[in-house]
């Protein structure tokens, strides 16, 4: 295992969750709050390790994350659990009770206002399940919100359906996946990510 620092973690979980942007080191060091020497001695570390691969367009070097190493997928889905694990006041508290809807769904996602304010009037949830399980499912939220002051918004969608909707860029989804603290399903969301990242 490599030793990584808390920057080389920001820029991993960045790149990651922001599949869809074209990052340099100018830009993300922009994003980060890194110079950008600072950033591109990250960058080259991450790629020198196999994390990363770099793409050339034109003088530009274009950072991705690095699939094809089976080990970054793993690291991604540990640093994922981290990021939750690692969260918290009200953020941490609405991970452990959305976490009681795991076995119903596939993958959970915690993201919106919830995220951002102390003033939030519902706790926003991206859940990716199968059909099969959308009863079970439902009749747990309910279960959920009956004892909770706050109401949980849902967006279910299936796995084709994301892969589907972040293809598309649909903004909330994106917004979701690039915001959002990911509850559980860490290994296959890191497979959706990847399917959508080719």
């Amino acid at each position: 295992m490599y030793d990584t620092t808390i920057n080389e973690i920001r820029i991993i979980l960045k790149i990651f969750k922001n599949f869809s942007n074209k990052y340099n080191s100018n830009n993300l060091a922009k994003e980060i709050g890194l110079s950008a020497m600072g950033a591109l001695k990250i960058l080259r570390k991450l790629y020198e390790q196999n994390l990363l691969k770099i793409e050339e367009i034109g003088k530009a070097k274009i950072y991705s994350i690095n699939f094809k190493n089976e080990y970054v997928k793993q690291y991604i889905s540990f640093l994922l659990r981290k990021e939750a694990e690692e969260s918290k006041g009200k953020i941490k508290r609405w991970i452990v009770e959305l976490r009681k809807l795991d076995k119903s769904a596939d993958i959970g996602l915690l993201f919106g206002s919830v995220l951002k304010s102390d003033k939030y009037n519902d706790v926003d949830m991206l859940a990716v399940l199968k059909q099969s399980q959308l009863k079970e499912f439902n009749k747990k939220v309910e279960e959920l919100n009956k004892i909770n002051v706050k109401r949980i918004h849902l967006i279910k969608q299936s796995i084709q359906d994301l892969k589907d909707n972040l293809i598309k860029k649909d903004k909330v989804i994106l917004n979701a996946v690039k915001q959002g603290i990911v509850l559980f399903g860490y290994e296959k969301f890191v497979e959706v990510v990847e399917s959508v990242s080719l």
